[in-house]
């Protein structure tokens, strides 16, 4: 009986070992898994990762919608500019065609007219078939080129021949010119009454030099008499370089 229960102690003792040991690597796995730091510790080691504070995410949100506005105005003022830049480019282009194709008339019109002449003498002049390029003579009238320089627009001018016959008829003349915005308008008084009128409503006005030929018929002449004057006014505008709606 003695040897029998020694050997069952044995065996028992022997048994114990193994489950002892595996009683140990399973409570070991256990707190390894569950308290990887350590079960005794309530405070775990701070990690290395910082975390951002609500704070400083908005700041860099805001930070980040002010450059894209910036950003984005930059783009427009760049855009808008690139326009103006291109819409001058089509201008000075348009110009330049135009430049182009006058100066390519007129070296037509030199070829086909010939030499440039000059306003002559009554008489002394042959007719032309064309409209020449008449080279300008300021020596003729002095006094008329200075106003035709302020008034006349490209060389063009509208004249009329008025004397105080029908000085109601000039005044709805002018005062339809100026409010259609036209400035390139001459008055040439026959008379001295004219004269001081057209200067009290402030329009452009040349009175010609004295002409016994010429006032007799300016001063009391009718409307068809005042019209015939018109070609020897027209011959010193026309020396002058200046092309005239009568």
């Amino acid at each position: 009986m003695t040897g029998r229960r020694g050997r069952q102690s044995k065996s028992l003792h022997r048994s114990r070992i193994p489950v002892a040991i595996a009683v140990r690597i399973f409570l070991g796995c256990f707190f390894a898994f569950f308290f990887p730091y350590s079960f005794l510790s309530p405070t775990k080691p701070p990690r290395t990762t910082a975390k951002s504070t609500p704070l400083q995410v908005v700041s860099t949100i805001c930070k980040s919608s002010e450059q894209l506005n910036q950003l984005k105005s930059q783009l427009v003022a760049v855009m808008e500019k690139n326009l103006e830049l291109k819409i001058q480019a089509s201008e000075l282009t348009e110009k330049l065609r135009l430049a182009e194709q006058g100066k390519d008339h007129a070296r037509k019109r030199v070829l086909v007219l010939g030499a440039q002449q000059k306003v002559g003498p009554f008489g002394t002049v042959k007719g032309s078939r064309t409209n020449p390029t008449v080279v300008p003579d300021e020596s003729v009238n002095p006094r008329l080129d200075k106003v035709l320089e302020r008034v006349a627009v490209g060389r063009e001018v509208i004249v009329a021949l008025v004397n105080s016959n029908v000085k109601d008829t000039l005044e709805v003349w002018f005062n339809s010119i100026k409010r259609l915005g036209i400035h390139n308008y001459l008055v040439v008084a026959l008379d001295e009454e004219i004269f001081k009128f057209c200067v009290s409503n402030d329009v452009p006005v040349y009175k010609r030099d004295p002409d016994e030929g010429i006032d007799s018929t300016a001063r009391t002449g009718g409307n068809h008499a005042v019209s015939g004057l018109k070609f020897r006014i027209l011959r010193d505008f026309l020396q002058l370089g200046y092309s005239v709606l009568l």
